[in-house]
């Protein structure tokens, strides 16, 4: 059985999927993925994969969710709902990726993007070490657009962490290389650059996206609000390459506007409804 394809250009709601861990602090995972899916005019659903214990300070605990009942979870929704596009974060573990697998080749569902959850902006580990190879094997090659930062990036290539913009062109290609058929490096972690630097390689093209570099605090979340924006995007865009520039002028907008929010101790969120509230 396969989902009915997504309408370009039609005026019906998108519905988009996230799979992911949670956040009870509502400013990354499934929570914050809901929040960017409505924000950018989508109706959001999910699938939970981990129940994690964290704040703006850090995760405390992770209780991975067994892949049968995240198997359940997928096949009952996409029996029912037309979905639109699917967010795919953390996935935990091996046997979780390869439920995921299973389920994207059975109901192919259009327009997944795949941001690789491997560690928590705490350090904290997300996805277990010996998962990567089967992340890297099976799933990247099965989504359309997959948005590392560049220390996930260095995971996934077992390579290490790049030190400045002009590695990024090359890197991009590295991913593309393993698969990725859409790929949108995140250039944030190079503080030493002044502004914040992204390279998309996709849709026949190589194209920097450049924007200001936003002093703040806030910016738990930044990776699965971009990610979720973009997938909430794309079936009312006409191809990647506008879904992302758009996707990130939103994420800009919301860090620009996280001061407006008092959310814990630590990083706190980014301000996903700052278009109104």
């Amino acid at each position: 059985m396969t989902t009915r394809a997504a309408l370009p250009g039609s005026d019906r709601v998108p519905n988009v999927l996230s799979i992911a861990g949670t956040d009870p602090s509502g400013g990354a995972g499934v929570q914050a993925d809901l929040k960017a899916f409505s924000a950018n005019g989508a109706y959001g659903m999910s699938a939970v994969t981990a129940l994690v214990a964290q704040t703006t300070t850090g995760v405390a605990e992770v209780r991975e969710v067994p892949p049968e009942f995240v198997t359940a979870q997928l096949t009952t929704l996409l029996d029912d709902v037309r979905v639109d596009a699917v967010k795919i974060g953390m996935l935990a573990n091996a046997e979780v990726i390869r439920a995921v697998v299973a389920v994207l080749d059975r109901y192919a569902p259009p327009h997944v993007v795949l941001d690789p959850v491997m560690v928590a902006k705490s350090g904290h580990r997300l996805l277990a070490d010996e998962a990567v190879a089967v992340l890297r094997d099976e799933l990247l090659p099965r989504v359309d657009l997959i948005t590392p930062n560049l220390p996930e990036a260095a995971d996934l290539l077992g390579e290490p962490e790049i030190t400045g913009s002009a590695e990024m062109a090359a890197q991009a290609q590295r991913l593309a290389d393993l698969g990725a058929k859409q790929v949108l490096l995140k250039g944030g972690h190079l503080r030493a650059e002044p502004a914040s630097a992204d390279l998309f390689r996709g849709d026949g093209e190589v194209r920097w996206l450049r924007s200001e570099r936003i002093d703040t605090a806030n910016d738990h979340g930044t990776g699965c609000t971009l990610s979720a924006a973009i997938a909430a995007l794309r079936p009312r865009r006409s191809d990647w390459a506008t879904a992302v520039r758009d996707g990130k002028d939103y994420l800009t907008g919301a860090l620009r506007a996280a001061e407006r929010l008092d959310v814990g101790r630590g990083h706190g969120p980014v301000h996903h409804f700052h278009r109104w509230w």
